[in-house]
């Protein structure tokens, strides 16, 4: 799905990331019901979004190679369907943590959100509740988490960037709870220090400079000290969101300070999941950060059944990636998962038509994986075993 040469665009120097993107006006969709599959949002997104917000959203780590590996891992699972099943019903319901999910299709933490559209998370949060799936709200979002809770029908999960001040992730976590979050997701795989080739290139281009929003530089407590999870917090010893002097003795600290379940979202190996289970998770997500932290060039669907392994049902297990289609959310139930998070295919329908966008994204995936469980011959989730897949 991407290039793997960017292409000068607009006279901006913005690459054409995804080769399904449409190239003349006359191809965009000029309304959500109008796309045939999540794909056709992301041109329209292009198209409204400054060429520095889109290489933000778009972009990967170094040469984008591991975010195409996201995606290119896909094609080496196939589908291996039965006859002759009665899937007149499709019951595609999971259950996470004592609460029922219609659909184990949820919605990664992206922060920011306001850079795609003024309604920011409010309007992800809108179209989760529209349509019964799961929100997790990034320590980074636009909008804080008590207000992104009070337009959906459930609470959200609440992701923690913890931060090297203990007290100001005392605070934060405090916050989620207080705020009714009953699961927090801690990442751990997004270390200072990627270099995004392709989203550095467009700010040298673009006309305007990030600098001219986010006043104060990139010093990480100037960044925080505008995000409404940090507000009236003293971050005057905070110098990045994730330490790196953190170790696995996070974990228990954590679940010493709050009563919400604990995820860890970052895992790709067995090893680091058999530790995450010894130092008490609740819950695994496989994930290389969308392709936009670590330069592994290895792909999360390819992380996941070596995950699956180790953690032998003890726990959960979701994933994120590069899932697109319905086949891709089936190959990674197949294997295991027991949830499946996406991140780009909403953000690209926020920043093109907002909550209604987002909820036809929703719409579209949850159509293409009951087609694709219906011809398989699965007429539930937990009917989707590992038989079904062939590498």
């Amino acid at each position: 799905m991407l290039a793997t040469s960017p292409a000068l665009a607009g006279g901006l120097g913005l690459s054409s990331l995804f080769s399904g993107i449409a190239h003349s006006e006359e191809d965009l969709i000029a309304a959500a019901d109008q796309a045939v599959n999540v794909l056709e949002f992301e041109a329209v997104a292009r198209k409204n979004l400054p060429p520095w917000h889109y290489a933000y959203l778009a972009t990967g780590v170094t040469d984008d190679s591991t975010l195409q590996a996201n995606r290119n891992a896909f094609a080496r699972y196939q589908l291996r369907t039965r006859r002759l099943v009665d899937v007149a019903k499709v019951d595609m319901s999971v259950k996470l943590f004592g609460t029922e999910w219609e659909s184990p299709i949820m919605l990664s933490p992206v922060g920011s959100q306001r850079a795609f559209h003024p309604e920011a998370e409010l309007a992800t949060a809108r179209a989760a509740a529209a349509q019964k799936h799961n929100f997790i709200v990034s320590t980074h979002s636009s909008t804080g988490i008590e207000d992104v809770n009070k337009v959906m029908d459930r609470p959200a999960w609440f992701q923690l960037y913890p931060t090297d001040d203990w007290n100001v992730t005392r605070a934060v976590v405090k916050r989620a709870e207080k705020a009714g979050c009953p699961v927090m997701v801690l990442t751990v795989d997004s270390q200072n220090g990627a270099l995004r080739d392709t989203l550095f290139k467009v700010r040298r281009s673009a006309p305007v400079k990030c600098t001219d929003c986010h006043v104060g530089g990139f010093a990480y407590n100037n960044v925080a000290s505008r995000r409404p999870m940090f507000a009236g917090l003293d971050l005057s010893k905070v110098n990045t969101q994730l330490p790196l002097n953190m170790t696995w003795e996070v974990l228990p600290r954590l679940k010493e300070l709050t009563s919400m379940k604990l995820l860890i979202k970052g895992i790709v190996t067995r090893e680091d999941a058999a530790l995450a289970l010894q130092h008490g998770v609740d819950g695994i997500i496989v994930s290389n950060h969308g392709g936009r932290s670590e330069d592994s060039k290895r792909a999360s669907i390819d992380c996941l059944p070596e995950v699956i392994a180790a953690v032998n049902g003890k726990v959960p297990v979701l994933v994120d990636g590069g899932f697109r289609r319905g086949t891709d959310f089936f190959k990674a139930l197949a294997m295991g998962a027991s949830a499946v998070c996406i991140g780009r295919p909403y953000l690209w329908a926020l920043a093109a038509f907002g909550q209604t966008g987002v909820e036809t994204v929703l719409t579209l995936l949850r159509k293409e994986l009951q087609i694709d469980m219906r011809q398989a011959g699965a007429a539930s989730i937990a009917q989707i075993t590992p038989e079904f897949l062939v590498r």
